[in-house]
């Protein structure tokens, strides 16, 4: 369990990472760190060795060619006497999030806030009452409401966050994961992550890999939740940058959002971020979208063993099924370039034994 006070009230969610603590081990409390014990890539009391003793790393993906290149990607770089061996300090893994780690249909989890958000800030705006997109927001009609596509994304997302402090922004997003519900699913977004994935997270931090977060959300956005639902701390989370000001007001200090984005990080804002901010070159990327291209084009040219992943989004049962023509995470261009390039397709339907932590 994990406890997040907001407006004063303690709230309560589980935290994912201990459901597959406890799976990944086989339920024997064995296999898989504590998260917090890890998250800077160091496992206590865990060694590659350890880590490959266990009976699964991954319990929730089917035996096949895509877990088995994984895997054997993971033990060459481990392994000391080996000649892939990669020392620990250059074991950089990163994720791209919706799509790859979260839902991100029917839009992605940002946006979805942000129509949420704007009808908590309605009644001190009464000019969106009569202004696009915002209007077709407070009516019901978001269809309308996105019909000016990335641009009326952008503005809607924009408004939920000027004015606000970093960390009102904090209790806000985290208030949101922990009480808003997928259209869909029925439940929390911070269970509409992909157990699989989230397993993969703790199996490479249990072999001192450094799992970093690169996403064209808004780093203040994901943060909040990233280290709950992901194991991944708030100083690994990349992503789009808002124009940030610091200012004292009334004595006190404070840093406030401002209109504006300083930097996007989606397609070749993906591999810039990763240099400004980590200043090395992954050997491992993981993404679901064109909008990853650039970044698994990065890591995986680099010398030495490379490992690039797409999450291939094959299931409309468990979840959805989307490639080439959807407006959310299209996937052509990479699909194409994978075989190419050596990358790993992950078929969601054949390779996952489930999609969401909630179906245990």
């Amino acid at each position: 369990m994990f406890v997040v006070k907001v407006d004063g009230r303690a709230r309560r969610a589980r935290c994912v990472l201990a459901t597959v603590a406890l799976v990944a081990a086989g339920c024997s409390g064995r296999g898989v760190p504590d998260p917090a014990a890890v998250s800077d890539g160091r496992a206590a009391g865990a060694s590659p060795a350890s880590a490959r003793a266990a009976a699964d790393p991954l319990p929730s993906w089917n035996e096949g060619a895509a877990k088995a290149a994984i895997v054997a990607f993971v033990e060459r770089v481990s392994r000391e006497d080996g000649p892939d061996f990669v020392p620990p300090g250059e074991r950089i893994a990163a994720f791209d999030d919706n799509g790859t780690l979260a839902c991100e249909q029917p839009m992605s989890l940002q946006l979805a806030f942000a129509l949420d958000r704007i009808h908590e800030l309605a009644p001190e705006h009464p000019e969106w009452r009569t202004r696009e997109p915002f209007k077709s927001v407070l009516e019901g009609d978001s269809k309308a409401a996105l019909a000016g596509g990335e641009a009326a994304a952008a503005e809607l997302i924009a408004a939920t966050g000027v004015g606000t402090t970093t960390e009102e922004l904090n209790a806000i997003v985290t208030r949101w994961v922990l009480t808003a519900h997928h259209p869909r699913f029925g439940r929390p977004y911070i269970e509409a992550v992909y157990q699989p994935m989230v397993e993969l997270l703790a199996y490479l931090r249990a072999n001192a890999f450094k799992t970093f977060i690169v996403s064209v959300a808004g780093a203040d956005f994901m943060r909040p939740w990233s280290e709950d639902a992901f194991g991944v701390p708030t100083e690994q989370v990349l992503g789009s940058r808002a124009n940030l000001d610091y200012e004292v007001r009334d004595g006190k200090p404070r840093i406030e959002l401002r209109a504006g984005v300083e930097r996007i990080a989606d397609k070749a804002g993906k591999p810039v971020a990763i240099q400004e901010q980590i200043g090395r070159r992954p050997i491992a990327a993981f993404g679901n979208s064109d909008g990853d291209i650039e970044m698994l084009e990065w890591t995986t040219s680099g010398s030495g063993p490379r490992l690039g992943v797409i999450v291939h989004h094959t299931d409309v049962t468990r979840e959805y099924a989307y490639d080439r023509g959807s407006a959310t995470g299209t996937l052509a261009r990479a699909l194409d370039e994978a075989p190419k390039r050596g990358w790993i397709v992950v078929d969601m339907k054949q390779d996952w034994k489930i999609a969401f932590p909630f179906e245990q």
